[in-house]
């Protein structure tokens, strides 16, 4: 299933959300070139990639694992790797795993932030980013793969919409249908799966996971958490009643 769109009213310019699409996209053609180019697309994440054995330094200096056609990544001590868990949350692995976290973050972020506001949906968002990171390094401290995607962060926004809109449908689209589904089933469908896929996806021979699973989990958990810090309770009831009256009127008009 794939979210398409929301029911909850966007009652504010989402700017922050923008921004940070763009700095997603922007990364991913001036940095990554787009996908065009697999050596600086490979390079990219190799260097700039999240490596859990770069920061926890479980494993040797030089130490590297196949990384393409006679290509590898090697382990190294560059003053770099103590950023990358913010700058992973930029980089993406094929235009696939862009869009696809593209999408799930317009449906829900623009949410989010119009209940937080830009700045402290800016803080929010980064915050979760980095606990998803961190979940995922405590997770496989010795692991050599690099690390890219704003799912983590990504994650963090839908735990804020579980505990926020709940009951607020969203359409998803199934097969060749979209259906109306409440948030909460949604949601908690989509973090059941990612606890599955954390004990049950396999394990590259190199030893680290093959899909950084944790990274959700812990993202998520953390956008549950850090929401009711975070939010401007001004705001969520100004949408919840916008929202309400929206329904009721719907309601009379049938």
């Amino acid at each position: 299933m794939i979210p398409l769109s929301d029911e909850n009213p966007t009652l504010r310019t989402p700017i922050m959300t923008w921004l940070l699409l763009g700095a997603m996209f922007g990364t991913w053609a001036l940095v990554q070139g787009g996908g065009l180019d697999e050596l600086q697309l490979l390079k990219s994440i190799c260097t700039l990639g999240m490596v859990p054995a770069e920061l926890s330094h479980r494993l040797p200096v030089g130490q590297g694992i196949p990384f393409g056609p006679g290509m590898g990544c090697v382990i190294d001590n560059d003053a770099v790797n103590k950023f990358t868990p913010l700058i992973a949350m930029f980089l993406h692995g094929g235009w696939m795993h862009l869009l696809g976290n593209a999408l799930f973050f317009w449906v829900f972020g623009n949410n989010i932030e119009d209940s937080m506001g830009p700045g402290r949906f800016l803080v929010f968002y980064l915050l979760c980013g980095l606990i998803a990171a961190a979940t995922y390094v405590l997770s496989d401290p010795a692991s050599p793969v690099p690390t890219v995607g704003a799912s983590g962060a990504i994650s963090g926004v839908l735990g804020a919409y579980l505990v926020l809109y709940p009951r607020v449908k969203v359409n998803m689209l199934f097969i060749f249908f979209i259906v109306g589904i409440r948030a909460w089933l949604v949601l908690i469908y989509w973090f059941t799966l990612q606890v599955f896929a954390a004990y049950a996806a396999p394990h590259s021979p190199d030893g680290g996971s093959s899909i950084a699973v944790w990274a959700h989990i812990g993202g998520f958990i953390a956008g549950m958490v850090l929401v009711k810090v975070f939010e401007n309770p001004r705001l969520v009831a100004e949408r919840n009643a916008i929202r309400n009256e929206r329904q009721w009127l719907a309601t009379a008009n049938v």
